[in-house]
């Protein structure tokens, strides 16, 4: 299994669009080959901040969700709102 970690730090005032588009992103990646779980999460803490958790059965499975119709026509248009990104790539230990 793979875990990614995907934190977004959000420039100012584009929360809203934010997770208006992730709706669509989150409902299209659970309906995926291979996706266990794919939740996003909001920083209690520090406002703008938001974390994909998400699960995968295998890296195969995540390389085509980064090839599916809705990461490529979404991905961008997220990384637009963002200030900054960091992404993790994980295996069980």
């Amino acid at each position: 299994m793979i875990t990614v970690v995907a934190k977004s730090v959000l420039k100012d005032g584009k929360t809203e669009e934010f997770k208006n588009l992730t709706k669509e992103l989150i409902e299209e990646t659970r309906k995926e080959k291979g996706c266990i779980e794919y939740i996003l999460y909001e920083d209690i803490e520090n406002e703008g901040t938001f974390t994909f958790i998400e699960k995968w059965e295998d890296i195969d499975c995540l390389k085509a969700h980064f090839e599916s119709a809705h990461f490529k026509k979404l991905g961008p248009q997220l990384g637009e709102l963002r200030k900054s990104r960091d992404l993790n790539f994980y295996k069980e230990a």
